[in-house]
């Protein structure tokens, strides 16, 4: 399973903020195109985005929803991008001295990624981590601002 983190000047809260506003979803997730619609119960369990996944116009509508949330400091969400699967992907937020650590652990749990090797998933959803831990840093730094 990637384990990837972030240091960010962000507090855990401005983090929270942007993981909580649905409709930045594709904003910061690599591989989310667009956002087609929000449960507005988001980010509360059981509550869904709506998304579009690929790059036009090979785009594949399917959701996210939230299995788990602590506001503030975890959010777990089954990501579904079939025919690829799904995953299990769990953001948590930890105060620093200067901001905050946001890590991102993320596990295939159907299709292709649940029984891909370690070494493959290092090598192709790794990288894809530290990007979307990236983008989700400089949303919430920038929103700070």
């Amino acid at each position: 399973m990637p384990h990837v983190f972030r240091d960010s000047t962000a507090t855990p809260q401005q983090v929270w903020d942007v993981l909580a506003d649905g409709w930045l979803f594709s904003s910061w997730v690599v591989g989310a195109s667009r956002i087609r619609a929000v449960d507005a119960t988001w980010p509360q369990p059981g509550a869904r985005i709506h998304h579009s996944v690929g790059a036009w116009p090979a785009l594949m509508n399917d959701s996210t929803h939230v299995t788990a949330a602590e506001p503030g400091l975890r959010l777990v969400l089954q990501a579904r991008g079939w025919p690829v699967g799904e995953a299990t992907v769990e953001i948590t937020v930890a105060p620093t001295t200067t901001g905050s650590r946001i890590t991102l652990d993320e596990t295939g749990s159907a299709g292709v990624g649940r029984w891909m090797p370690s070494a493959l998933e290092w090598v192709v959803v790794a990288p894809r981590n530290r990007e979307s831990l990236k983008r989700l840093a400089l949303l919430a730094e920038g929103r700070a601002a």
